[in-house]
Formats: C-alpha cells, sequence, structure tokens
C-alpha cells in the first residue's frame, strides 16, 4: 500500500528541516504565462527536480546565467514537482529546452517526438550513470530481496533510476510494490529519497548514482549514514532535450554553448562544480536498456 499520512508528515517535517531558513521559495503553483515570456523575449528552460526545489536553483543558478550571458537573452528556470508536468510543458511547447531524466525522455519521444540536444559526461563514469538502491548504514538489509515486507521510497513515477529499476528488479520476482513491499511512497527528488533513509524514515529507496555520488562530495555527513545495496547496469545519462515546437535556431545555439563550455575557463569552472567534464552530442547514447526495462515491467503488469 502507499506510505501512510504519518509517514508522509514526517518526510514533509524532514524536508523542512533540512531546507532551513536559507531556503529559496519556488511556487509550484504558477504555471507558465507563455505571452508574458515571449514579450520579456526570454529564453525558458525547465528542469524537472531531480533534486528539491531550492537545491535544484542553487545548483542550476550559474549554468542559467552562463547560457544568458552567451544568448544575450534572459534565461528563465521553470521547475516542475514532477517529470510528467515538465513533459507537458514541453508536449504544449511552453519551454524551449529543458533537462530531464532518461526514462522521461523516452516516454516524450515516444508521445510527441521530444528532441536531444546534448548528454553531459561526467568525470568518473563518462556518458552514463546508474540507480542505487541504497539502506540505512545501520541496517540489517544487505540485498534488495531482504527489502520484502519493508518500507521503500520511489523518487518519481517516471524516474528511471529512481522508480522503473527497483520495478525491474520486483518484475523479474513476479512481484510489484504492493505485494512486495508493506508500503512505498514517491518523494518527487532523490535527494529526499537519501534523506529519508538516512533518517531511519524509510527502510530502502532507489536513487540516481549522479545525485548519491554528489551528496557523497558535497554532503558527506548525508550519505554516510546510507549504504548501497545495489548498484543497476549503466544506463543512457539524462539529457538535455527540447520541444519539437521550439524555434530550431535557438535550440541549436543552447546545444552549440552547452557543447563548446568546457573550451572557456569560465565554462569549465561551472561544469566542474557540477561535477561534469563537458556536454557531447547524443548521437552515441543508447538508451536501449531502459526501453528493454519498460517492455518487462509493462509485461508483468499485464
Amino acid at each position: 500500500m502507499r506510505f501512510n499520512l504519518l509517514f508522509i508528515g514526517l518526510l514533509m517535517l524532514l524536508s523542512a528541516c533540512i531546507a532551513g531558513d536559507n531556503a529559496v521559495e519556488v511556487n509550484f503553483s504558477d504555471r507558465v504565462q507563455v505571452m508574458n515570456y515571449m514579450e520579456e523575449d526570454a529564453v525558458i528552460v525547465g528542469v524537472s527536480n531531480i533534486l528539491s526545489p531550492a537545491e535544484t536553483v542553487a545548483y542550476y543558478e550559474d549554468l542559467f546565467s552562463y547560457l544568458s550571458e552567451k544568448l544575450g537573452k534572459k534565461v528563465k528556470l521553470v521547475q516542475r514537482k514532477n517529470y510528467a508536468e515538465m513533459n507537458e510543458l514541453l508536449r504544449l511547447g511552453r519551454v524551449d529546452a529543458a533537462f530531464v531524466c532518461s526514462r522521461a525522455y523516452i516516454s516524450g519521444a515516444r508521445q510527441f517526438g521530444l528532441e536531444l540536444l546534448a548528454v553531459p559526461v561526467v568525470y568518473d563514469a563518462g556518458p552514463v550513470y546508474y540507480s542505487y538502491i541504497i539502506v540505512n548504514r545501520d541496517s540489517d538489509i544487505y540485498a534488495f530481496e531482504e527489502l520484502r515486507g519493508r518500507s521503500f521510497a520511489f523518487s518519481d513515477p517516471l524516474s528511471n533510476s529512481g522508480e522503473l529499476y527497483p520495478r525491474y528488479l520486483l518484475a523479474r520476482m513476479n512481484e510489484t510494490p504492493d505485494t512486495f513491499f508493506s508500503h512505498y511512497f514517491y518523494t518527487y527528488s532523490h535527494d529526499k529519497s537519501i534523506e529519508a533513509v538516512a533518517s531511519g524514515i524509510v527502510d530502502g529507496a532507489a536513487v540516481d548514482s549522479l545525485i548519491w555520488d554528489y551528496k557523497n562530495i558535497t554532503e558527506p555527513w548525508l550519505t554516510s549514514r546510507t549504504r548501497i545495496i545495489n548498484v543497476s547496469p549503466p544506463f543512457g545519462i539524462p539529457p538535455v532535450v527540447a520541444s519539437p515546437y521550439s524555434d530550431k535556431e535557438l535550440t541549436e545555439k543552447i546545444r552549440k554553448i552547452l557543447l563548446n563550455m568546457h573550451r572557456d575557463e569560465e565554462g569549465r569552472r561551472i561544469l566542474e562544480k557540477l561535477h561534469i567534464k563537458r556536454f557531447i552530442s547524443p548521437e552515441n547514447i543508447s538508451y536501449a536498456s531502459i526501453e528493454e526495462m519498460l517492455e518487462v515491467v509493462d509485461g508483468n503488469a499485464g
């Protein structure tokens, strides 16, 4: 069954405590006002919340300033609390480009022709990433199968690393979240999933390796309270995409800026802060393994 209200309340309290007084307020109830943005001649770039809202703003701030300077236009950050909402904005052409997860890209490509612009190459892993199944460091759980009857946190219904991969593991066992876990819920950001496990609110979670590794560098006190018990095969890394209705000249400019960031000092500084080596063209990036997992999960659901 889904997580009960007590545990959801505890998670919300945890999030508020960790955010602290310096948190950046993001109003998710706002909807993109296309005409207003067009009047300002702003470039609208969307970011799905792989991180919590305040973390996302801080993480992307320098990159968006860099894009604005290179484009000679104001760049507006649009956030949505889940991947489905960001895909809807892309489907409607209400954002010019967006940073999305791999599974959300596949869904958008299937449904309305979402287009790839660029993909990041991280320092240690290249243009790939993984799903980590994590538990609390003091847990008696050492394998995914041992999470039977325990509580679990997914990140987002359209997340590859935070939802599809653990569902795939369950499907191979002829199980579903409802039959396997005692209860489960969605945090809608990977850092919140890490926090939930580290604080003992939930027994296990599936998280994006890029986020866990980033947190392991920036907040080792948090990740040290978790333990990785399962690492997925490599997946094609989350890309930068464009709506099929975006201005092609504009999105080509964005693509070229990203692909050349590593060539100038300021670009390299920002990339290093993001723990990205450089952006590359997506032509040789494969998302076939994600497609295969979707087939298995869909088959098990049927």
